[in-house]
């Protein structure tokens, strides 16, 4: 019956099973593969960012460019469009000047000349409006 009671000296020197240590490489394992997916996920996050930036900003760009030459095309019709109208105000200057110079109590020409004057006048001042605006 002492033998039974006694623990034998072979159940005292048996190694314990690795299972624990298993289980920590496991887990440490674990937590690596995890750091690291989330490291790749943020870095590749941070890549898409850049690349979105980089589009956006020459799409930015290249909008300002269209604008930026549509705006001078626009400046320039209207400047060219103004230089036609004031050498038609300057001639109808000249011609009302040398009718009102000519012109005798018989004929009422000046008053048309006036009114075709009056009405080129308002469309230089329409036109400088716009050219206003357009700065």
């Amino acid at each position: 019956m002492d033998s039974k009671s006694e623990p034998t000296s072979r159940s005292m020197t048996r190694p314990r099973p690795s299972g624990g240590t298993s289980a920590r490489w496991f887990l440490v394992f674990l937590i690596v593969i995890i750091a690291l997916g989330a490291t790749a996920a943020y870095l590749y996050s941070n890549h898409l960012k850049q690349q979105m930036i980089t589009a956006i900003k020459a799409d930015t760009e290249r909008q300002i460019a269209t604008l930026q030459s549509d705006y001078e095309t626009r400046l320039t019709t209207m400047s060219k469009e103004m230089e036609l109208l004031q050498s038609k105000v300057d001639s109808f200057n000249e011609l009302l000047t040398f009718t009102k110079d000519n012109a005798s109590n018989k004929t009422d020409n000046s008053n048309k000349l006036y009114t075709q004057l009056n009405e080129v006048q308002k469309q230089l001042n329409t036109l400088q409006k716009k050219m206003e605006l357009l700065k």
